[in-house]
């Protein structure tokens, strides 16, 4: 995957490293590290100052590096897709979730009937473009 218009903005904080890219008109936030209580407003920021540009054609959130998912960083995720949905336009969000840390809570909560989750990357940005 390469990425165009790489204006990547990374911010630190003991647990967590959102970093957020572009691929076309398709928006990528990267997340790693633990979405908990103290890090969930990192993603919240990084999505806004994204969505405050421009409206993408979709928004993919990649939970790959996560290692720990708390219920408010699944709450960060209804947000999104609320916030979406507001929108008015077709944005789609998909959200790649490839492991226990991830998968499992997103699943056992019944967020995966909400979401459109992917295993990897590609899969996600193959499905927002179709």
């Amino acid at each position: 995957m390469t990425l165009d218009r790489a204006r990547e903005q990374d911010v630190d904080r003991r647990s967590v490293q959102v970093t957020v890219a572009r691929n076309g008109s398709v928006l990528i936030v990267s997340v790693r590290g633990d979405l908990d209580l103290e890090s969930t407003p990192m993603l919240t920021a990084g999505l806004d100052r994204a969505l405050s540009d421009d409206v993408p054609s979709a928004v993919i959130i990649d939970l790959t590096d996560v290692d720990f998912l708390s219920s408010t960083g699944m709450t960060a995720l209804i947000d999104t897709h609320r916030r979406l949905g507001a929108l008015g336009a077709l944005v789609a969000l998909a959200v790649v979730s490839n492991g226990p840390a991830t998968t499992r809570p997103l699943t056992l909560v019944g967020m995966d009937e909400m979401l459109s989750l992917h295993p990897d990357l590609d899969a996600a940005l193959a499905a927002v473009s179709s």
